[in-house]
């Protein structure tokens, strides 16, 4: 099979040649480029905006900004926030603006794992945006409204990519045999697809991946069989059993989570020693923590959320390896902790409230009065000071009239908790605790 071999040493890897190059050759994102949806529709009409594309890796955002420039014939710069630093910032923006002299079009600048930015690179990128010296396409997999700063985030249109289903990956596939000027050349029988997609998780690159290396490592046949079983063989050899950038990264961070949950201290330092070991964001993780030890312990033991935040902090100035001390004693803590969600599901009881239509006024008495006016309409009167009766508490309507009586607070069965009712039921005899 020569087709493998000499021939194909200068090539680039199969993801490479199967970047498409139009939207109509692009696979997957139906919600933002099928036919009517509001990338296609922007994209046709010229008219495009900065925006930003999130989602898992491997879904195709460097590949649509691509399409897009080219598309629109758009000058196209691409920064990666690995590598490039305010500096480079600088330079795209100088540049542009002297470009712009001579050409109308606006370009385009790309930048991959935007999230990776600090906020002085953002910063120097608000004023271009702003005034338009080029369209920005930023690409993250993190929620962009945790790593990109509000003022930017404000002018950027976010758009979620999702992992590729089974019918874009069989036509991934399809695409990939029939058309790729290597594997077109040898006959390739795919019996099972399950463990191929298992393992790509919907990542198109990790898919076409997998593909290459099956096929590489049968050089010299002119049939490729693939099933189950040799893809599981074939990964075992050569793909690592962490990729912080790919799928693994979500299971094991899920795994981690739930472990700690769920109050097993030893599966929860064997995730993160797999996260650790396999070169994962240390701030990821414990960022991941502050947010279990409020929406898991909660007031069950309020101290977890002290702690975890604490690491989060020491995590952030120290760094390998002494920060893997810290993860694993903070990890142990949460997981050997008394859980309780009632402060998760008492925000969630009352925003379903909120968004039922329950935008109820503020009752007078709980208004502030700072004007003249405001005290003759009433604001602030009947007001009752804690602090002015004994054990600093009165009884008083805080909610609005049309929520009286309503309880979104349901304490946990925990010793804390326990406590917070019995004194909750001494206080509010109207809540009925």
């Amino acid at each position: 099979m020569n087709t493998t071999g000499n021939s194909a040493v200068n090539l680039p890897p199969l993801p490479e040649r199967m970047r498409p190059e139009s939207l109509d050759d692009y696979v997957g994102q139906e919600h933002l480029v099928g036919k009517g949806c509001v990338l296609r529709k922007m994209i046709e009409s010229g008219n495009i905006s900065s925006f930003i594309l999130w989602g898992p890796p491997g879904v195709g955002k460097t590949t649509l900004a691509k399409i897009i420039a080219k598309q629109l014939d758009r000058p196209f710069h691409i920064l990666s926030a690995v590598t490039s630093g305010v500096k480079d910032v600088r330079e795209i923006i100088e540049k542009s603006r002297s470009n712009s002299l001579f050409n109308k079009s606006r370009p385009i600048l790309f930048i991959d794992e935007i999230h990776r930015f600090s906020k002085s690179q953002q910063d120097a990128l608000l004023g271009a945006v702003e005034d338009g010296t080029f369209i920005l396409i930023g690409a993250t997999t993190e929620n962009p409204s945790f790593e990109v700063i509000s003022p930017l985030l404000s002018r950027c249109q976010v758009y979620v990519l999702k992992s590729l289903d089974k019918n874009s990956l069989d036509l991934l596939l399809e695409k990939a045999i029939k058309n790729d000027p290597v594997l077109k050349n040898i006959k390739i029988d795919i019996i099972e697809r399950e463990a191929l997609y298992r393992y790509s998780g919907g990542d198109a690159r990790k898919l076409l991946n997998i593909l290459e290396i099956i096929v590489k490592t049968n050089e010299g046949n002119n049939i490729v069989t693939v099933d189950n079983n040799i893809v599981i063989e074939k990964l075992q050899e050569n793909i690592a059993l962490y990729d912080k950038n790919g799928e693994q990264h979500y299971d094991v961070i899920s795994a981690f989570i739930k472990s700690i949950r769920g109050s097993d201290p030893n599966a929860a330092v064997y995730w993160l020693a797999r996260m650790l070991a396999g070169g994962e964001d240390l701030l990821f993780i414990a960022r991941r923590m502050v947010i279990l030890a409020s929406e898991d312990i909660g007031l069950a033991n309020p101290n977890a959320m002290l702690l975890a935040n604490a690491c989060f902090e020491s995590v952030n100035k120290i760094g390998m390896p002494e920060s893997r001390i810290i993860l694993s004693e903070t990890a142990i803590y949460l997981a050997t902790s008394p859980k309780s969600n009632s402060a998760y599901l008492a925000i969630n009881a009352a925003l379903r409230e909120v968004e039922n239509g329950a935008n109820c006024p503020v009752p007078l008495h709980l208004r502030n009065a700072p004007t003249a006016l405001m005290k003759e309409l009433g604001y602030s009167d009947n007001y009752k000071y804690a602090h002015d009766y004994n054990n600093n508490f009165v009884e008083q309507e805080f909610l609005p009239e049309s929520l009286e009586g309503r309880r979104f607070y349901e304490p946990g069965e925990n010793k804390h908790e326990s406590e917070i009712r019995k004194r909750l039921t001494s206080q509010w005899k109207k809540y009925n605790y």
